[in-house]
């Protein structure tokens, strides 16, 4: 009998996880019946009664597993490592909110059993913001235009994924993993199943402008070069601009020495212009340092704090 592994992050959902692990284990006792199941929730060290609820359902079913992460180690690091933990001939990875539907699991198990090691969910709308889902979109398509490697649209990380691909991942050892660009670049052929993302079940959700920003970043410092070649052709145009300016001024001070006078706003709006541009692209590179920094440091994806039912 085949083993699925289902992995549900986390973090301050304590009105979820109760719910979703009733949705998960009905789906397995009605629909997948022929197949050996764990469902594991790690716990991104939750500050609600998660972990309360967690033991409780824990100690009902011996099938759920639990996590509890000694701190919150980030929305990445966390269900990365939660997948190296699984012990299934697949890994199905789903939110614990309900905005990845249930209902993708059969799917998902049906198109692995044609062949594809990889299926994934992609939103092809969403109930949520109509703005932050066409923001998405545009950092999408921008990511996608610039990358060197191939990007997926609108795909958050849920999906299936075979043995073969999660010992890929065992293999990886990055400190500080982008599944979505890894899915792109390492995985094998893929299939992928559009879905409406539907509005959270309950609570609210954990992604700030910084946690938002901190995603992109890691998106364009991983996948493009786009940050350092603006560096390099913005400057070359600022210079070169500068060099004009400075050559037609030089031009009108020679034959107009006693009526051409320009003052010193054209030379504080350039040093403005020329010092914001400086500041921006040093921060710019600042971020590709950081990322480098941090895969140095090679520091553990995530400590835990305890395991149930394993």
């Amino acid at each position: 009998m085949k083993k699925i592994s289902v992995l549900i992050p986390c973090y301050n959902e304590e009105d979820n996880v109760i719910p979703m692990s009733e949705a998960i284990t009905d789906i397995f006792e009605k629909e997948l019946s022929s197949y050996d199941y764990e469902l594991i929730f790690i716990d991104n060290d939750s500050k609600d009664t998660t972990r309360e609820k967690l033991r409780q359902i824990c100690a009902q079913n011996p099938r759920i597993k639990a996590i509890f992460n000694a701190k919150n180690f980030g929305q990445f690091n966390s269900p990365y490592y939660g997948m190296l933990q699984t012990t299934g001939d697949c890994t199905i990875t789903m939110v614990c909110d309900f905005q990845d539907p249930v209902e993708l699991i059969p799917q998902y198990v049906a198109e692995w059993e044609k062949g594809y090691k990889i299926v994934i969910g992609i939103k092809t709308s969403s109930q949520e913001s109509r703005i932050m889902y066409g923001l998405r979109s545009l950092y999408y398509h921008l990511v996608k235009k610039f990358s060197d490697i191939e990007q997926i649209e609108h795909f958050t990380g849920s999906g299936l994924y075979d043995k073969d691909f999660i010992q890929v991942l065992r293999e990886l050892k990055d400190p500080t993993p982008f599944l979505r660009g890894i899915v792109a670049e390492l995985g094998y052929k893929r299939k992928e199943i559009p879905y409406e993302q539907p509005k959270r079940r309950a609570g609210k959700s954990k992604n700030n402008f910084y946690s938002l920003y901190d995603a992109a970043m890691l998106s364009v410092t991983s996948y493009t070069k786009i940050g350092l070649r603006l560096c390099t052709f913005i400057g070359m145009f600022c210079g070169f601009l500068s060099a004009f300016f400075g050559i037609l001024y030089l031009i009108f001070k020679l034959i107009w020495w006693d009526r051409f006078a320009a003052g010193m706003a054209p030379v504080l709006i350039g040093m403005f212009m020329l010092g914001s541009l400086q500041l921006f692209f040093i921060g710019f590179i600042g971020e590709y340092v950081s990322s480098i920094n941090q895969r140095v440091m090679n520091r553990p994806l995530v400590i835990e704090e305890e395991r149930i039912n394993f």
